[in-house]
C-alpha cells in the first residue's frame, strides 16, 4: 500500500476502497504491541441543551433536565478517585443558565481537593456556545477555564466537519471552522485535546475523508491533539432514527478504524471505544488500527441514552481481557499517553 507523505481528500477516500484485509493489515502494521486504557470518570454536568441536535438522545429541556451543583460534581470526583480515576472527562450541554465561573469554580474545588487528577473537559462546542453567552473570545474563554484546572479537552461535537452534513444532524451549533478554530486555540494555549468523528449516519466516504483531512492538516500544524476517537452513531431515541435504522455494519466499523490509523499517524492515538463497539468488536478493532479502549468511564449517559447496551462501569479487568483477547499487552496510561504500568 502506498502512503503519501501529504494527504489529499481524493486520497483519503480512496482507502475505503481497499479490501478490509489489506487496510486491517497495514493499520495494525502502524502500532506496537501494547494497547493503552485510562481510569477516569465520566460527569455530565448538565442534559440541559438548546441546541437539541436530531443526532442527539441526551438534551432535555431545563424544565425535563438537571444542572448538577459544584458539591455534586466534587462527590462523583471524589468516588472516582477512590476507585483509581487519574481523569475527569466533564461534558454537558449547552446550557444557557452555565456561566464561566461556574466551570472556574468547579475546576478549582476539583484541584483543590484532588490536585492529581486531570480534568478533561468541555467538548469545543460548549467552549463556543459560551464564548458566544459571555460575550468574550475563545482565547479568553479557554484562557480562563485554563488558569482554574483545565488540563485538556474531550474530542466531542466534532460529528462530520462538513457543514452540508451539520446543517441536518447539528444545525444549531459551532460548524466545521469554528470547532477547527477552538482546537486550534486550545492547542496553542498548550491543551491538548482529542478529536472525534461520528460516522454511520447520513455521511459518505467522501465526508468522512473531508473530516480526516482537516484533523491531519491542523495536526501537522499544532501537534495539539492526542488521540481520535470514531464513535459509531447510534440511533435510537434520536430524531435520525426516522432515516437511520440501526448502527452500521462491523466491516464498515472496522474499515473506518484502519483508515483512521492509516491517515492520522501524527495521532498517538485511534480508540476502540467500547461503549460503542462492544468488547467483541472493540477486541477485534484492536487488530484494524486502534491501540486504545480508552477506559473504564464509570457512569458513561450520551451513548447509553441513544441505545448502547454496553456497561455503564468497564473495570480494568475486563479491559485487560478484551486487550489481551486480540494479542496485544495492556498497559494503564494517563490523559497524556504517558504510560503508568504494564498490566502482566
Amino acid at each position: 500500500m502506498e502512503i503519501p507523505e501529504k494527504w489529499s481528500v481524493r486520497e483519503i477516500k480512496e482507502l475505503f476502497n481497499y479490501s478490509i484485509h489489506d487496510l486491517g493489515e497495514f493499520a495494525n502494521s502502524l502500532n506496537s504491541n501494547i494497547v493503552t486504557f485510562v481510569v477516569n470518570r465520566h460527569i455530565n454536568y448538565t442534559n440541559v441543551c438548546v441546541s437539541k441536535c436530531p443526532l442527539c438522545a441526551f438534551h432535555k429541556d431545563k424544565n425535563e433536565g438537571y444542572l448538577m451543583s459544584i458539591e455534586e460534581v466534587l462527590k462523583k470526583a471524589e468516588e472516582a478517585v477512590r476507585l483509581g480515576a487519574t481523569e475527569l472527562h466533564i461534558v454537558g450541554g449547552h446550557n444557557p443558565d452555565v456561566s464561566i465561573e461556574y466551570f472556574e469554580e468547579m475546576f478549582k474545588s476539583i484541584k483543590e481537593k484532588f490536585p492529581k487528577v486531570v480534568i478533561k473537559a468541555l467538548t469545543a462546542t460548549e467552549v463556543h456556545f459560551l464564548s458566544k453567552l459571555e460575550n468574550m473570545s475563545i482565547k479568553e474563554i479557554l484562557s480562563r477555564l485554563k488558569d482554574a484546572g483545565l488540563q485538556a479537552m474531550p474530542g466531542g461535537g466534532a460529528e462530520i466537519l462538513d457543514d452540508t452534513i451539520r446543517s441536518k444532524i447539528c444545525p444549531n451549533k459551532a460548524n466545521s471552522d469554528e470547532w477547527l478554530k477552538v482546537m486550534e486555540t486550545a492547542h496553542n494555549l498548550g491543551i491538548k485535546s482529542n478529536a472525534t468523528m461520528l460516522f454511520g449516519h447520513i455521511e459518505n466516504y467522501e465526508h468522512r475523508a473531508k473530516h480526516l483531512y482537516k484533523l491531519w492538516k491542523l495536526q501537522e500544524k499544532t501537534s495539539g491533539f492526542l488521540a481520535f476517537i470514531p464513535l459509531v452513531f447510534h440511533p435510537k431515541n434520536t430524531r435520525l432514527e426516522k432515516i437511520v435504522k440501526d448502527r452500521t455494519n462491523p466491516i464498515d466499523i472496522l474499515k473506518t478504524i484502519a483508515v483512521s490509523r492509516i491517515v492520522l499517524r501524527n495521532f498517538k492515538s485511534v480508540r476502540a471505544y467500547w461503549v460503542m463497539l462492544g468488547e467483541r468488536l472493540s477486541s477485534m478493532a484492536l487488530c484494524y488500527g486502534a491501540n486504545d479502549v480508552d477506559g473504564t468511564l464509570i457512569e458513561e449517559k450520551v451513548t447509553h441514552a441513544a441505545g448502547a447496551e454496553t456497561p455503564l462501569y468497564m473495570p480494568v479487568e475486563k479491559l485487560k481481557r478484551i486487550i489481551e483477547g486480540a494479542g496485544k499487552v495492556a498497559a494503564e496510561r494517563d490523559t497524556f499517553y504517558n504510560i503508568l504500568r504494564i498490566l502482566n
